[in-house]
């Protein structure tokens, strides 16, 4: 028989900040279970041993967003510090601001154009003919014409992907834009900044409250499903049901650590679009703090692969056959009595930070509104109930 309790699987954001909203309006126990031995999943940071830098495990996080609320709801557990992310593109023709800008724009081609004299000259070399493009390259060739595209995103995009941009939908290139001015700034989100003390302890204090138990190093088998009220899952969809429909294409990620004096690259991030370069990208962690003072540094270089059945999931490629087995899996979680699916990886959707933290929120709203309602239908954030609720942030 169910005890009354919730669980929660996962400790990253999505499973933190439900954990949370739960414990505080409803008077249920919320156990916490996340088989890594740490919390806040792949935004977790420590401190380096050999250079006491604060260092990003899994990658580069930079927190960005337009939602005053999720802003105000992740500072009221630690301050941010002010964070403008910059990326720099290794190309084969050089090193340039990444996205494109106007100064990107004049440095490449060699020119001194004014916004308006760079707007027009990217709209005459863009290839016209396409007119719906169909997937990233279309899209890229489109938009910015072949040189742009061949330079910036063609080595990358296949090194990140794992298979030709022309297999990937138009739609992951519009996360890039083109800027016609000088802003050398990636996002342009209005509040951007770093937790001051990294990201797993403001996830750890997310979790700190008196009806939450977090068990760390512990794999939830969804066969305990039944010993909880109500369980709400943030890992792999596809591994919830026993991949019985096949596993959703992921990629992952593994890193080469470099240790130095001073300084190893100058920036936080550096793109290598070069197919003959094997890394995709260097992380340099000292930049992302830079109120720190550290005589020593540490950088990651980034390689992309599949991902094996033991790796950690990163991107979800998303490609026509992962949609057919989505649909298999939503349909199956539709019908799973007391597990609600949420999170990037339980909903197999490429999702920020803070997309993650909002999702949350509103989810938490909705389903304590149904549960002390005790309505028989309490939401599983399936497709409908995403386009329901949460259409202002999908």
């Amino acid at each position: 028989m169910a005890s009354r309790r919730f669980a929660v699987v996962g400790a990253g954001f999505a499973g933190a900040v439900i954990a949370r909203e739960l414990a505080l309006h409803s008077d249920r126990p919320v156990v916490v279970f996340d088989e890594r031995p740490h919390v806040a999943g792949n935004c977790h940071t420590e401190r380096d041993d050999a250079t006491a830098v604060m260092v990003h495990r899994y990658g580069s996080h930079i927190f960005h967003t337009d939602r005053q609320d999720v802003w105000a709801y992740v500072n009221s557990f630690m301050p941010f510090r002010p964070y403008l992310h910059r990326v720099l593109a290794q190309t084969p023709r050089g090193m340039f601001w990444l996205p494109i800008n106007l100064l990107t724009i004049n440095q490449f081609f060699g020119k001194a154009f004014s916004p308006a004299q760079a707007r027009a000259f990217i709209e005459s070399i863009g290839d016209r003919s396409i007119v719906e493009p169909q997937n990233f390259e279309e899209q890229a060739l489109r938009f910015i014409g072949r040189e742009l595209y061949e330079n910036f995103f063609y080595g990358y995009t296949k090194k990140h992907w794992g298979c030709e941009p022309a297999e990937i939908p138009a739609s992951v290139l519009k996360r890039l834009p083109v800027r016609f001015d000088c802003n050398d700034c990636y996002y342009d989100s209005s509040l951007q900044g770093i937790p001051e003390s990294g990201y797993t302890e403001l996830v750890r204090r997310i979790l700190d409250q008196p009806q939450i138990e977090v068990r760390l190093a512990e794999k939830f088998s969804p066969a305990r499903c039944g010993e909880f009220e109500h369980v709400f899952f943030t890992g792999p969809i596809d591994a919830f049901f026993n991949f019985q429909h096949g596993r959703l294409g992921y990629r992952t990620v593994t890193f080469e650590r470099h240790e130095a004096g001073g300084d190893f690259q100058g920036t936080s991030v550096v793109n290598y679009t070069d197919l003959r370069v094997p890394h995709t990208r260097i992380h340099e962690f000292k930049h992302f703090t830079r109120w720190e003072q550290h005589d020593r540094t540490v950088a990651f270089s980034e390689y992309s692969q599949a991902t094996g059945e033991r790796d950690i999931p990163y991107y979800p490629v998303r490609r026509p056959a992962d949609i057919v087995l989505l649909k298999k899996y939503y349909a199956l979680a539709a019908e799973t009595r007391a597990v609600s699916f949420l999170g990037r990886l339980a909903t197999y959707r490429y999702l920020d930070m803070h997309n993650v933290i909002a999702e949350s929120l509103d989810f938490a709203k909705v389903f304590l509104k149904d549960y002390h309602a005790k309505s028989d239908a309490l939401p599983k954030f399936t497709p409908s109930v995403a386009e329901r609720i949460l259409n202002r942030i999908v």
